[in-house]
């Protein structure tokens, strides 16, 4: 997820009361090819702004596709929403993730996510903010390393 996708179509927060952005309001993008393999699509739900320091977007990965290894400086959580998914931190063992569970990704720590090969998975991912910036993207995850059980 890039911060320009989730501060795309957002009011300010200048804004005074309550605000409601209404489903659909905002367009949805692909996930560039740079920072993922097979079809991703990001929702943009809210922005960091003045009023909270992290970022929401559903992001859905159609079955195989995911993530190239990132960091957050902030952390993120992600809450899986629907289908099978997969998330790895460098050096352990990839864990399989399901609707409802939520994972923390702590600062700093190298990791990657997206669908399982056979199924779609989408889940909320609530990123934090540190000095404007959200995520460090790296290499991309190899087909080897999606694969390693």
């Amino acid at each position: 997820m890039t911060q320009a996708l989730v501060a795309a179509a957002q009011p300010s927060a200048a804004t005074v009361g309550m605000q409601i952005t209404r489903a659909g309001s905002q367009p949805s993008a692909a996930g560039p090819d740079a920072f993922f393999t097979g079809r991703a699509r990001v929702d943009p739900i809210w922005p960091a702004d003045a009023n909270i320091n992290a970022a929401g977007a559903n992001v859905t990965f159609e079955a195989g596709a995911r993530s190239a290894w990132h960091t957050h400086a902030a952390g993120q959580h992600l809450v899986v929403v629907s289908g099978v998914g997969r998330t790895q931190e460098w050096g352990k063992p990839i864990q399989e993730i399901r609707p409802g569970d939520v994972v923390w990704c702590p600062p700093g720590v190298k990791h990657w996510h997206g669908a399982s090969p056979t199924t779609a998975m989408t889940h909320l991912a609530v990123t934090g903010t540190l000095g404007g910036k959200n995520v460090e993207w790296m290499e991309k995850v190899s087909d080897e390393q999606y694969t390693a059980r």
